[in-house]
C-alpha cells in the first residue's frame, strides 16, 4: 500500500480494500470459465449420439480420421482410432471431472493439468493444422489453465476449506 491508500487514522482506505479484494480473487472468472465450458464440452459430447459413433456425419471416427494426416502426432490419433467411441467417452468424462473440479475449487492444480493434457492433446491432433495457430483455439484452453496449475484455487474453494481445516487440526 502506498501513503494514498491510508487515511489519516492510518487504517487503509476502500479503495486499497477493494484492490486487495480483486487482486486476491483474480482468478475466479479464468476458474469459473474453465470449468463451466469443459463441463459443458464433456456433456454435450455424450448427449451427441452422432458424436458418439464410430463412423458417420459429425462422429468422434470421422473427425479423428479426418485430422490424421495433418495432425502433430499420427501415431496419437491412430491409438483413438483404436476404440472411437471409447476414446470420445474417456475425452468427455475427463473434461466433465476437469471441469468440475475447477468449478468446486477441488483438487485444483490436479484438475488444471488435466484441462491442460486435454487442450494440448486436442492441439496436437485436432486443431494443429489451424493457421495461423492462433485462430485454433485448444491452445487458447491450454495456455489458460497454466495460471490455475502455478495457483491453484486460494479463495473460495473446496481447497481453502480443507487446508483451513487441516491447519486448524494441526494448531
Amino acid at each position: 500500500m502506498n501513503r494514498t491508500d491510508v487515511l489519516e487514522t492510518g487504517t487503509p482506505s476502500v479503495a486499497a480494500g477493494l484492490r486487495e479484494l480483486a487482486s486476491r480473487h483474480a482468478l475466479l472468472p479464468l476458474r469459473l470459465f474453465l470449468g463451466v465450458t469443459f463441463v459443458y464440452a464433456g456433456i454435450d459430447k455424450l448427449t451427441d449420439p452422432a458424436f458418439l459413433s464410430a463412423s458417420g456425419d459429425g462422429s468422434i471416427g470421422d473427425l479423428m480420421r479426418g485430422v490424421r494426416d495433418t495432425s502433430a502426432i499420427p501415431a496419437m490419433v491412430d491409438l483413438a482410432l483404436n476404440s472411437p467411441v471409447g476414446f470420445a467417452v474417456a475425452l468427455a468424462i475427463g473434461e466433465i471431472l476437469v471441469g468440475l473440479g475447477a468449478l468446486a475449487g477441488l483438487l485444483t492444480r490436479i484438475a488444471a493439468v488435466g484441462g491442460a493434457l486435454i487442450a494440448l492433446s486436442l492441439w496436437l491432433t485436432v486443431s494443429w493444422a489451424v493457421t495461423p495457430y492462433y485462430y485454433g483455439n485448444d491452445l487458447i484452453y491450454m495456455m489458460a489453465w497454466t495460471p490455475l496449475i502455478l495457483a491453484g484455487a486460494p479463495y473460495l474453494s473446496l481447497d481453502s476449506v480443507i487446508r483451513s481445516r487441516l491447519s486448524r487440526r494441526t494448531a
